[in-house]
């Protein structure tokens, strides 16, 4: 099979900057305005931002939006399997061929200036969405927010900032007092915010940035509350109760997620039926998804196979609880992580659920951890640990001593999506 043509533009875009990261607006700026400043022809824009769930709460809300009749554009980061995924126009992924255009478009408009791929590829899905009609833009930030490549919008509909925890430290700040002010930077004046449940200090935070912009706020625990209740999802708000069904998306976190998309959902307008379908029929690969076919699943014979790219500290507590209310198995970890991440954050409330891990190089990656490097932090919190030199070489070994267990593959997306392919 040949190569595909944006694969390998998106290749030459890699060579455009010296750094993965750095954050500054002005690069973004100077290519859209030679595109035309196609951000200003975006259908109405809601904005998120946050260190956890940005990505559940959008499928959430784009789900809703569409069983209410509305084409929405979707953009996120990273991709697992193809990078076609972080755009969607109208309901669909961008086509190969729209693709490289834009790729193409914006690679020649740049003309060779420094940029990073984050930045250049943002505003082909820009100027990809600028230019087919649909009711709305679902915008998700890629890292922090104030000075992230999506943040051009001067008036979006609506904004969005999910539960903030410690990440990215090193270009947001270690305290959650200056990654809140990064996240909250995607606020403007006037412009509505649905606010997640967060910590007091990231609150404090949002709300001194609220005040100052006059930007209404609405927030859990102050304007809607979201709880379940009798294997229920009780909603409430200003407007009224609703009674729905559970997320479909596993996790108990997914709750909080789904209160944010329905707090949103509800001030566009939309009805029950829109807020029911955020719930029901939201689609997020790689956050605890069962596999369920494919040769690695073949590989696994009766043992569970189950897929996260969770890679932080409230994504482990997360995990972890999620792993707790399930049916009692024997539980084993397929971990890899990239060397930027706290590892032991991470691994700590897994270690409390699982009853071995074993650890793997993520393929490919650069910035990945080595596999003895995890094993070790894994044996630090209490967790027998063995690497494996391949995903099929991990499972194999797990299932010769425990063929009927669960196995988690978890630690990144980027593993995720190096599994997605090889399980396709």
């Amino acid at each position: 099979m040949s190569t595909p043509t944006s694969d390998l533009i998106l290749e030459r875009m890699m060579t455009l900057h010296p750094k993965v990261m750095d954050l500054v607006l002005d690069r973004v700026w100077d290519l859209l305005e030679t595109l035309g400043n196609p951000q200003t022809d975006l259908p109405p824009v809601i904005h998120l931002a946050g260190t956890n769930g940005k990505g559940s709460t959008q499928a959430m809300l784009r789900a809703g939006l569409e069983a209410a009749g509305k084409s929405v554009h979707a953009y996120t980061s990273p991709h697992l399997a193809r990078f076609h995924e972080r755009i969607r126009l109208a309901g669909k992924l961008i086509s190969e061929e729209h693709l490289t255009q834009v790729l193409d478009e914006c690679y020649d408009a740049n003309k060779g200036a420094a940029i990073t791929y984050f930045e250049i590829t943002t505003c082909a899905g820009i100027l990809a969405m600028s230019r087919v009609p649909a009711d709305y833009t679902l915008l998700e930030v890629g890292l922090g927010g104030r000075l992230d490549a999506t943040n051009v919008v001067d008036q979006p509909a609506l904004t969005v900032i999910t539960p903030i925890s410690i990440d990215h430290e090193q270009f947001l700040g270690n305290t959650l007092a200056k990654i809140a002010f990064e996240k909250a930077g995607i606020l403007k004046r006037g412009v509505p915010c649905v606010v997640s449940p967060q910590p007091d200090e990231a609150l404090d935070v949002i709300e001194d940035r609220a005040r100052s912009l006059g930007v209404p706020l609405l927030a859990h625990g102050q304007h809607w509350h979201i709880c379940e209740e009798r294997g229920r999802l009780v909603y409430q708000d200003e407007v009224g109760l609703l009674d729905l069904p559970l997320p479909n998306l596993p996790g108990a976190h997914q709750i909080e997620n789904a209160g944010a998309a329905i707090a949103a959902l509800r001030h566009l307008n939309m009805d029950e039926t829109a807020c029911e379908a955020a719930v029901m029929r939201a689609d997020w690969p790689a956050r605890m998804q069962r596999l369920v076919s494919g040769p690695l699943v073949e590989a696994a014979g009766q043992a569970e196979l189950w897929l996260d790219g969770g890679h932080n500290a409230a994504a482990g507590q997360a995990l972890g609880r999620h792993l707790a209310s399930l049916p009692k198995r024997s539980t084993h970890l397929i971990c890899g992580m990239l060397n930027t991440k706290d590892i032991s954050g991470y691994l700590l409330p897994l270690a409390e659920q699982a009853q071995s891990l074993t650890a793997v190089s993520i393929p490919g990656e650069v910035n990945t951890l080595p596999a003895e490097v995890t094993a070790e932090a894994a044996r630090a919190v209490g967790l027998g640990a063995e690497t494996a030199d391949s995903m099929l070489d991990a499972i194999m070994a797990i299932t010769a001593q425990n063929p009927d267990g669960r196995i988690l593959i978890c630690g990144s997306l980027y593993l995720a999506g190096n599994v997605l392919r090889e399980n396709d």
